[in-house]
């Protein structure tokens, strides 16, 4: 709202542009814009050459990570060519939407192959690449592109006629420079502010493993004589725990899966069945999927009570050792084991311990492609266990702690999601000319600012 807008405007008569700057001219991407550069223009002399090499998972918004180089004749055939200064533009689901998108630059002998799922546009002379960079983030044109992605599921991809037809309203190129300024100014310092809450988040997620881990194996008093543990996750522990194995007082119970191609396993099912997906949440409460009675008659899954412990057994990702609190009465799949105590551990308490040793737990998976835990090794470790009242103290102290760390955290997350609107909203206003931003000067810097003419200081004075 800081922003003035242009002084006169257009019909431009294209719906998703709308009013556009009076001086501005509509035109086709592909009048500004070659579409994917042909690779014939490289000399041939020049094949033995390196180059930088791009696989997609290295091209980011703004970001090109080319720690990587081939000869250009080993990737002449079957990837897409690029050189300094083209814009690179992933065309297939998910990246096209995630705008992973940046100017090529710093390559090895200025020029650049890359994966066949990447777009190229090199800018011609009278337009800035920098503007293009920002105008194809903007939100008609990313809404229409992605409306318009032919092919199933992850490999719909954004077809070459949608962009290069795509109607714009472009300034000249000293406009255009102005503008990408701006937004080059101005993005960065929504980044800055983006990258310190989400520093935010991760010295909160340190802080709440630190938390649960001092607690629950160090207690609450700080006074409490303390004794080795002889367990190495756990080191010292007040003298007066026990430390027994988890089988010494809870039932390790492993799950299964009915059989999937028995369609009245799964049809009409009354009875709930987990899968590991469910490990996501701290409290578990509604089912993955219901089974029928024929299914729970005829298979090997049990119910597992209200009040248990779930933990992946299996998992590269970090299913592996994650835990969740069973709040209903259900079946589970056999990439989970069910811990169900006895009265001696509140399971609130066990779910604070796994946490508290979720990478130790890891690393005692067993075999060789997919590491995975079993009941036997989950039955046989050992955890602390005080008393249950101060179980119960610990969990309450936890609890609070916790969420108010939680309502820290939610505030950083809402605070980053505004910040991206606002950048969004930011770069769409000044691309399609609703803001003005001619005369806009980039602040002075605080070391100009030192540098320059020191002014005489103002004093205040006051009668008395």
């Amino acid at each position: 709202m800081k922003y003035q807008a242009y002084g006169e405007y257009k019909d431009s008569g294209v719906e998703w542009l709308g009013d556009v700057p009076a001086h501005w001219e509509l035109i086709p991407i592909k009048r500004i814009v070659n579409l994917n550069p042909k690779k014939s223009e490289l000399d041939i002399q020049n094949q033995g050459q390196d180059c930088s090499f791009l696989p997609m998972e290295k091209l980011k918004r703004d970001s090109l990570i080319l720690d990587e180089q081939r000869k250009i004749k080993e990737v002449y055939e079957g990837y897409t060519y690029f050189c300094e200064g083209d814009i690179l533009m992933a065309k297939v689901t998910p990246c096209f939407e995630n705008k992973n998108i940046a100017i090529a630059k710093n390559m090895v002998n200025g020029i650049g192959f890359g994966s066949s799922e990447i777009y190229v546009l090199r800018v011609n002379w009278l337009n800035s690449n920098r503007f293009m960079f920002y105008r194809l983030q903007e939100d008609n044109f990313m809404a229409i592109a992605t409306g318009a992605m032919t092919g199933a599921g992850g490999l719909k991809r954004v077809p070459t006629d949608v962009i290069s037809s795509f109607t714009l309203a472009v300034p000249d190129k000293n406009v255009q420079e102005k503008i990408a300024k701006f937004l080059d100014h101005e993005t960065a310092k929504i980044d800055t502010l983006i990258k310190k809450q989400q520093q935010l988040i991760k010295l909160l997620k340190e802080k709440r493993q630190a938390v649960i881990s001092h607690a629950v194996t160090k207690g609450l008093n700080p006074d409490a004589p303390m004794r080795d543990s002889g367990v190495e996750w756990l080191g010292e522990v007040p003298e007066h725990w026990i430390h027994p194995k988890i089988n010494h007082f809870a039932q390790v119970s492993n799950g299964s899966t009915p059989d999937k191609s028995n369609l009245s396993y799964w049809t009409d099912g009354t009875i709930s069945w987990l899968a590991s997906s469910c490990l996501n949440s701290e409290i578990v409460d509604k089912p993955s999927l219901l089974i029928s009675e024929g299914a729970y008659q005829n298979s090997s899954v049990e119910l597992i009570p209200t009040g248990s412990l779930l933990v992946g057994m299996v998992g590269q990702g970090k299913t592996r050792g994650s835990s969740a609190i069973l709040a209903i009465e259900s079946c589970i799949n056999q990439n989970m084991a069910a811990i169900i105590p006895n009265n001696k551990i509140k399971v609130r308490f066990l779910y604070y311990l796994f946490q508290a040793m979720y990478e130790d737990l890891r690393e005692l998976g067993r075999g060789g492609n997919q590491a995975a835990l079993n009941c036997e090794i989950v039955g046989s470790i050992k955890i602390p266990q005080p008393s249950i009242e101060e179980q119960e103290a610990i969990v309450n102290l936890l609890d609070d702690t916790l969420n108010k760390l939680r309502l820290t955290d939610d505030l950083a997350l809402k605070q980053i999601s505004l910040l991206k609107e606002r950048r969004t909203a930011l770069i769409s206003a000044a691309v399609t000319g609703k803001i003005d931003v001619r005369n806009w000067q980039a602040p002075e810097s605080k070391n100009n600012k030192q540098n320059g003419t020191k002014k005489a200081p103002i004093i205040l004075r006051h009668s008395g």
